[in-house]
């Protein structure tokens, strides 16, 4: 267990690494949400209700992610390295919770510009909503770096990771907004909470699978 986690360790140091010195997806990701909010910020009706601008945000992360999901696995396909990682004498799920936690990283530090920008321009985030940030991050990486891993091995790839992706974040699209507009979140917590696990638990336990295929 042990060797398995110093994996993690080396494999997700690697990606911060690169990201560091590349600075390719952060500020991609950044600019991407911040200008959304602009947009959503002159486009949204004055007077709208709470519910439409809790919406718009959660559109927002959903798609500020794909477009870090969508940088994943970039480095190791452009260097056509993917296939020696998978050939590494590792526990191939390693490679996807590593990616996982980067992915997270990005998009948590991102999320820390934008949620303020958000609460500037529309209103503002209480403890529910950054619960239900928090979980969503989880599922969302999780699943999204799973479906990235089936989809950098085709030639559609562009197209197929969001194929797949969006019909499965549908759900913490609904969590999420139940857990910022409702006043009793806790169900919807709790459902985001669940969805994490399983899915988390099914991409783990496949991942092998996927990336022998």
């Amino acid at each position: 267990m042990t060797a398995y986690f110093a994996d993690v360790r080396a494999l997700a140091r690697k990606d911060l690494l690169l990201e560091l010195r590349a600075r390719d997806t952060l500020p991609a990701m950044l600019l991407f949400v911040l200008a959304t909010f602009v947009v959503f910020h002159f486009a949204l009706p004055s007077g709208s209700s709470e519910l439409a601008a809790s919406g718009l945000l959660w559109v927002a992360i959903v798609f500020t992610a794909l477009l870090g999901l969508g940088r994943a696995f970039v480095p190791e396909r452009e260097q056509r390295v993917f296939d020696a990682l998978v050939l590494a004498p590792s526990d191939r799920s390693a490679i996807w919770l590593a990616k996982a936690l980067a992915t997270l990283a990005f998009l948590a530090a991102a999320e820390v510009v934008a949620l303020p920008v958000f609460a500037a321009f529309f209103h503002g985030i209480n403890g529910a909503t950054i619960g239900g940030v928090l979980l969503a991050d989880l599922g969302i990486c999780a699943v999204g770096t799973f479906v990235g891993a089936m989809a950098t091995a085709t030639r559609t790839r562009d197209l197929l990771l969001p194929l797949l992706f969006l019909p499965l974040a549908i759900p913490i699209v609904i969590g999420g907004v139940g857990a910022s507009v409702v006043d009793d979140p806790a169900r919807y917590l709790a459902f985001l909470a669940v969805y994490d696990l399983i899915f988390a638990t099914i991409c783990w336990a496949s991942f092998e699978y996927v990336v022998t295929e």
